[in-house]
């Protein structure tokens, strides 16, 4: 595969999630901080993204795992996971947060576990 090619299917792939809502204009905005001088500030910005997510998300479920879930906690996290996909245009991440964050304040562990099924996650049986 050329390296056209590929660019053009990088253009594509990135125009999906965009139709699709995945990514914001916040996004756009930070391709655009990328130049000659630092040609992988995106790519770089992005992983790290990516490996505070997994800090974030990893911190969550184990605040969520206590016998006494501290709602203040988990919002902390979520919070934070939200600013940070709000900073590069991960618009969905974003609203799911949004949405998390509303069943924390209510206290609401049945919200909080609807809301993990609907991103893909599941909830561990207690027997």
């Amino acid at each position: 595969m050329d390296v056209g090619q590929l660019q053009r299917q990088f253009i594509d792939y990135t125009a999906s999630l965009f139709r699709e809502g995945f990514l914001d204009d916040q996004f756009t905005q930070l391709r655009k901080l990328q130049d000659e001088n630092n040609p992988d500030f995106v790519f770089e910005v992005v992983s790290l993204f990516f490996d505070d997510s997994e800090k974030l998300v990893n911190n969550m479920a184990k605040a969520l795992e206590q016998p006494i879930v501290e709602f203040e906690q988990v919002d902390a996290h979520v919070h934070q996971f939200k600013g940070s996909s709000s900073s590069i245009g991960a618009h969905r991440v974003k609203n799911v947060c949004a949405a998390f964050r509303g069943f924390c304040e209510q206290q609401n562990s049945d919200g909080l576990e609807q809301q993990i099924i609907a991103a893909g996650g599941s909830i561990p049986m207690v027997e």
